[in-house]
């Protein structure tokens, strides 16, 4: 039975993860919660004024008050070398067998995700810091006695990154003084008190992804409890790096100040290019005069994701940061050849474009799809680790361009009926643990059910047409929503009841919800 410092709760069971919640770590996640949650609330509170705004018909715009910070000449840090060569990074969940595979899959980085790929069960988290624990000793190893297979580590392996829950997010089974602590001080903390001072004795660095960020303000707050972590665990300030992504609208406005305020800190920014098409449609959900037609035509060669991903590389060229591309989620098919050409075609044209915009990196979802990336990274710089001297100079992005949403696409009743299913599959695998779930040989994460069941939302909302006339509304959701359950249901229930009423609850609901994730963990 683990020790708790004054004052703090668990909620959940405690018995077989005593070593990773040992007295030591949660004190430092005490100590974080009690100095840091009073401003996380109050940026939570501004995150609903500017939306409060936006519902009101503002417009986002680069901020006023920080233009000396896009104008002056300043530099971030210098990268570390175990993060100066990016070209190819993969992502994944905590899972331990997954976790080997994506350290040995030959990618330079591997993104290890307690967020969106992640069911955050209290076993998924606790087992997924034991294993990020042991990643950054080198000493993860699995027996698949099933198989008669032991999976550990290659000599070469990525370089660890971890990706906490964003700010958003409680962790319900601790509390402090009374009050659930904040998932990403969590997660940042456990893994902090046990891995930071390993992987900086490893010649590395405890190095993070920090997720749904919306402005510079939250970039402080992770900038302030960085240094308090490294003031309290003893190592040096600019230990810890950072990688942003920017996935959401109103942080493209602050790329410039966002990198400012974490410039001690900071390793770069990532185009988290489907969490970014969510937040647009989550910002202007309103709006009927914003409304994005099926996801499968929100390419990023569409006016508002092409302005995004290349002020992204401009600005962190600029700034001397790596600019990381999006995610190719394919996972290669064993039965069909054919479907598998066509999807690297598409994934090598992705990657191309990418290395050619300037981009000095991206993710990918599976280790076969490392080699494609690597050569298309590899004809735009060869041998040199990225191509930060690339400045796009060229570039001219303002915010006319971050919001034409003019994609010239429509919507269709395949499209919705797309949504509904890909939503209730995915959330079926996330009531069941399972943060990562293949669906039509793509790896799909919360993004996408965000996507999905906001599209449904906005399109019901405002009566969007489709080709042949019908109207987007709650009978036709609801017939189609029928149809989709009973048919993913005949091979078994599982969590499917679950997923439909969350899906309903969040599509027909008079009011949008911010995140699919915050109903949905209530009931987990």
């Amino acid at each position: 039975m683990t020790h708790l410092p004054a004052d703090v709760g668990l909620d959940g069971p405690s018995e077989g993860f005593e070593e990773i919640l040992t007295t030591e770590a949660l004190d430092l996640v005490a100590r974080l919660h009690r100095e840091f949650a009073p401003w996380r609330r109050e940026l939570l509170a501004q995150r609903d004024e500017r939306q409060a705004a936006l519902d009101a018909g503002e417009l986002p715009d680069f901020r006023s008050d920080t233009v000396s910070v896009r104008e002056d000449n300043w530099q971030v840090a210098a990268a570390p070398t175990d993060l100066n060569d990016r070209r190819v990074e993969i992502t994944g969940p905590v899972d331990r067998k997954m976790m080997i595979n994506a350290l040995n899959s030959g990618a330079r980085v591997f993104m290890a995700d307690l967020e969106d790929a992640t069911s955050p069960t209290w076993h998924n988290i606790l087992q997924g810091q034991i294993n990020l624990r042991d990643a950054a000793r080198r000493t993860i190893r699995l027996l698949d006695r099933d198989r008669g297979r032991v999976y550990e580590l290659d000599d070469r392996t990525a370089t660890l990154v971890v990706r906490p829950r964003g700010w958003h997010l409680p962790e319900k089974h601790v509390t402090v003084d009374g009050e659930p602590v904040s998932a990403s001080l969590f997660d940042f903390g456990l893994y902090m008190a046990h891995s930071a001072r390993e992987a900086l004795e490893r010649g590395s660095g405890p190095y993070f992804y920090l997720p749904k960020l919306e402005g510079h303000l939250e970039a402080r707050l992770w900038n302030d409890v960085f240094t308090f972590a490294q003031d309290a665990l003893a190592i040096p300030r600019g230990t810890i790096r950072a990688t942003v992504l920017i996935e959401t609208i109103l942080a493209a406005f602050e790329m410039d100040e966002i990198l400012f305020e974490l410039r001690d800190h900071m390793a770069g920014l990532n185009a988290g290019r489907w969490d970014y098409i969510f937040s647009v449609i989550k910002k202007f959900a309103g709006r009927a005069d914003m409304l994005l037609p099926d996801r499968s035509q929100v390419t990023m060669t569409v006016p508002f994701m092409r302005a995004y991903a290349e002020l992204l590389v401009k600005t962190c060229h600029r700034r001397g940061a790596h600019a990381i591309g999006g995610m190719a989620a394919f996972i290669p098919s064993r039965r069909d050849p054919a479907v598998n050409e066509r999807a690297f075609e598409k994934v090598g044209e992705d990657k191309r474009r990418e290395a050619e915009q300037g981009y000095d990196g991206t993710w990918v979802a599976h280790p076969d799809l490392v080699p494609l990336a690597e050569q298309a990274f590899a004809s735009a710089f060869g041998d040199a680790p990225n191509q930060k001297s690339n400045l796009r100079a060229d570039l001219q992005v303002d915010a006319a361009d971050l919001l034409d949403l003019d994609c010239g696409g429509s919507v269709t009743q395949g499209g919705v009926r797309l949504n509904i299913d890909v939503a209730l599959q995915y959330l079926n695998a996330w009531f069941s643990g399972n943060g990562a779930a293949a669906i039509y040989n793509l790896m799909e994460d919360a993004a996408t059910a965000e996507i999905s069941r906001a599209q449904l939302w906005q399109w019901i909302r405002h009566g969007a047409r489709l080709g042949d006339g019908q109207t987007v509304d709650a009978e036709m959701y609801r017939s189609l929503r029928d149809k989709e359950f009973n048919r993913l249901t005949q091979a078994g229930s599982q969590r499917y009841p679950e997923a439909a009423e969350i899906l309903d609850q969040l599509v027909l609901a008079k009011t949008f919800e911010p995140f699919l994730t915050l109903p949905a963990y209530a009931r987990l």
